[in-house]
Order: structure tokens, then C-alpha cells, then sequence
């Protein structure tokens, strides 16, 4: 019997790449391991291809845009991210990994609700969570906050700048807030 696993369709969050700038390659390879759905940027395409990645889509509006075969040109119309996030919605993704060497809240505010997010910048994993969160992690794991929040309350962190916490012991940490959602960041 084959050592190899049988991975349906979706079943693996996509990986939508943006921008590799900084991104480390291992982490990278950990993305890539269970042959997800790769998209990428017009821009990022020729990197990645030279890099060996079997990409599946590429958001252009370059409709005579050469690529591997079998890859699915993606339009779009004003913003790349955004479109790229509705073509996946449209898709039925439940889940989407997306590398990026930036953040900006206003580019993933309308998708918490619609596809499960993380968004991977160099050094940082940021993704979205409700009032109640929790988790167990060790001690003096970094936890950055990426937006304003209204009425955050900590459990199990010390503040050591604003917007930046880190774990006090082994075991879990929670935040509580007065918003549908927040995006927080760990270290890579």
C-alpha cells in the first residue's frame, strides 16, 4: 500500500500567492505538502514556476497570458486580493492560506464570515477570531494585535507594547472584545 495520501478536491485550504518577498522557503514547503489549489498574482507567476510550483490559477486581466498548462486564467476587474477572494468564495473554498508581505484590515474585513482565513506576512501568521478565543501555546510566544480594538481584555498575556502581548506560562491564553471579530498575528 502506498504511503501517499488521497487528498480531495478543497479538502486542503487553497494558497493564494501574492507576494514572496521575504517569505521563508520552509515554511513555504509546509504550505505546498499537501498539494493544495495554488493561485497566484500575474507578478508572483514566473517565481514561482521557476521555483517548481504547480500553480492552477493566475489573477490577471491578460487574457493571452502564457502559463503552464492546465492553469485557469482568473480575471479581474480593480483589485487583485479582493477578486482573487471572491473567485474563491465563488468557488465553494472553505479555507484560503494567502501569502503577503503586507496587512491591511480593509482587504480581508468583508471575507471573515465567508472563507477561513490566514494570512501569512514574513515572520507572522494573522488570522481572524471571535470574542472567547483561546488557546494553549508556551510560555513567551508573541501575540500581536492588528487593529484597534474596543474593550480587549487578556487572560493569560503580559503587554509589553501597545498592540503587542506575550504568553506568561505554559498553557492558554484568551481575549475577549466588543467587535464580530479581530485579526491577531503570532510569530512565525
Amino acid at each position: 500500500m502506498s504511503s501517499h495520501h488521497i487528498v480531495r478536491e478543497k479538502q486542503e485550504p487553497a494558497l493564494l500567492i501574492m507576494n514572496l518577498d521575504g517569505f521563508d522557503s520552509e515554511y513555504l514547503g509546509q504550505l505546498l505538502e499537501w498539494s493544495p489549489t495554488v493561485i497566484v498574482t500575474e507578478s508572483v507567476y514566473e517565481q514561482a514556476d521557476s521555483m517548481g510550483i504547480k500553480v492552477d490559477g493566475i489573477i490577471t486581466n491578460n487574457g493571452q497570458f502564457y502559463a503552464q498548462e492546465h492553469t485557469r486564467l482568473i480575471p479581474f476587474e480593480a483589485d487583485v486580493l479582493e477578486d482573487a477572494l471572491k473567485f474563491l468564495v465563488a468557488e465553494a473554498y472553505p479555507a484560503v492560506n494567502i501569502i503577503d508581505s503586507k496587512f491591511l484590515l480593509k482587504d480581508y474585513a468583508l471575507f471573515v464570515d465567508l472563507i477561513n482565513l490566514v494570512i501569512y506576512n514574513p515572520g507572522k501568521k494573522i488570522f481572524p477570531v471571535k470574542t472567547g478565543f483561546s488557546k494553549w501555546v508556551v510560555a513567551g510566544e508573541k501575540v500581536e494585535m492588528m487593529h484597534d480594538i474596543n474593550h480587549l481584555e487578556v487572560q493569560g498575556l503580559r503587554q509589553l507594547k501597545p498592540y503587542r502581548f506575550e504568553t506568561e506560562k505554559d498553557g492558554f491564553y484568551s481575549l475577549a472584545f466588543h467587535q464580530p471579530f479581530i485579526f491577531i498575528a503570532e510569530e512565525l
